[in-house]
């Protein structure tokens, strides 16, 4: 049996091993533009922001490792055309510039997303940045130790850490986004509105609610928006990510924005074509429907199902809450499915809970309070999300949060949790328990 696999980051990477350990003897050929595989660039503003020991082991597979599993590695091989009817690649080597046409049994489908690079005037200014790969990484990182100010375009995940990252080791930051609030798509305003706050406590410009029309300068990059002009040694640009799918237009079925549909055996509609990771769409749990949520733990878990059914369908994907965390300025985020305003853009009506309680008890020498939210199905009472934020590390409370969604939950049942107690922890009515036992008694 021959298989390809398109692209080798995440998803592909786990494809490649579930399909080899199920599978030893089939020939399974990767191809990949780049020459690594595997970078965890979650943890690029992290290293931008002196946190990483070590940089390469930001990677946790690499070529070799896989051809050690059985795989026919073809690193800086791009493919030109795909015709997945027939099963046939053209692969262009980007070393010798040699085309190849090879015919394949199954076709995986694991290509990434690419950065949204708006066709703004000036886009392609030297001192506009990306943030996304290896290259993008050490190239922030050389320039760090000369840079004074930087200007970052977009406040999701990426660049809310990014802007941490560079306020922390005494740069001038300056943070653009269109929305009114930061992390305005991860967040309610509740909770954006203190993280704003220890960005200005921090020296951070917040340039909200303005959109960037145009770059300009050579020495520095002056960026304009609809309201002001800000000028930085350099701008980066994180304004989200688009799948890398265009070879595949028109031969699956996708969404409006190219995420490749699959079924819940990860199979697209065209047989024995797979895909998974930032080209494939995900079956979000809160709304049941297929949304694009390009998160490198959805990849992983879509590249191993691959594996698992790729000769016979055995296990169903249970989708995804998105759920996520994040820590800046010492401070953690962390929250699961839908928010108010995700709610509202997806149709789906919420009723929403908000509690503040100490994480434990006050006789403790100390104590910090959590902020948290829960929304909820006003019908069916079923939990469709929460978020969380405190000085306290409550990351895993997201965890839970996305097992009660998974599990569709009501908020009598998560009230009712068995959680410990102890003192040092939490209080005798963990905070997550308490904040379902609130949307009770405000649901009657």
């Amino acid at each position: 049996m021959k298989v390809a696999v398109i692209g080798c980051t995440h998803a592909g990477t786990f494809a490649t091993q579930a399909t080899l350990a199920e599978h030893p003897d089939w020939d399974v050929t990767v191809y990949e533009t780049h020459d690594n595989l595997s970078f965890l660039s979650c943890g690029i503003a992290l290293w931008v922001g002196g946190h990483v020991a070590d940089p390469q082991k930001m990677f946790y597979s690499n070529p070799e490792m896989l051809a050690q599993a059985g795989a026919h590695m073809k690193m800086q091989h791009t493919v030109l055309e795909a015709d997945l009817d027939q099963k046939i690649l053209r692969v262009k080597n980007l070393v010798t510039e040699e085309e190849t046409t090879e015919k394949f049994d199954k076709i995986i489908i694991t290509t990434g997303s690419s950065p949204v690079i708006p066709p703004i005037e000036g886009i392609d200014n030297p001192n506009v940045k990306l943030c996304k790969n290896w290259a993008h990484a050490n190239e922030l990182k050389k320039s760090a130790p000369d840079v004074k100010s930087v200007i970052v375009i977009g406040s999701g995940y990426i660049g809310a850490e990014l802007a941490e990252a560079y306020a922390t080791t005494d740069k001038q930051v300056t943070l653009i986004d269109a929305l009114p609030h930061a992390l305005g798509k991860n967040f309610d305003p509740n909770i954006s509105e203190i993280v704003e706050q220890d960005y200005r406590d921090h020296g951070v410009t917040l340039a909200l609610s303005e959109k960037v029309v145009s770059f300009s300068g050579t020495d520095q990059v002056t960026v304009k928006t609809d309201k002001n002009e800000y000028t930085a040694d350099i701008a980066i640009l994180c304004v989200g990510f688009r799948p890398n799918t265009g070879l595949f237009k028109g031969q699956v079925d996708m969404l409006g924005n190219g995420a490749i549909l699959t079924d819940e055996y990860m199979q697209t509609s065209v047989k024995d074509v797979y895909a998974a990771g930032d080209s494939a769409a995900v079956h979000y749990n809160p709304t049941q429907k297929a949304d694009y949520i390009p998160l490198a733990t959805n990849a992983v878990r879509q590249g191993l199902l691959i594996g698992r059914n790729i000769e016979t369908p055995t296990e169903k994907y249970m989708g995804t809450q998105a759920t996520s965390a994040v820590e800046l300025f010492g401070r953690t985020y962390s929250g699961s499915g839908l928010t108010v305003e995700g709610a509202k853009v997806r149709g789906i009506e919420v009723a929403t809970t908000t509690l503040e309680q100490d994480y434990r008890p006050d006789f403790m020498p100390s104590t910090t309070p959590v902020l948290m939210n829960l929304m909820w199905d006003p019908k069916t009472r079923q939990v469709l999300g929460g978020s969380f934020t405190s000085m306290y590390d409550i990351a895993q409370a997201a965890n839970v949060i996305s097992m009660a969604i998974q599990t569709k939950m009501t908020i009598d049942q998560l009230a009712m949790v068995d959680m410990f107690f102890q003192p040092n922890y939490d209080q005798p009515v963990n905070y997550v328990n308490a904040i379902a036992m609130q949307a009770v008694a405000e649901s009657k």
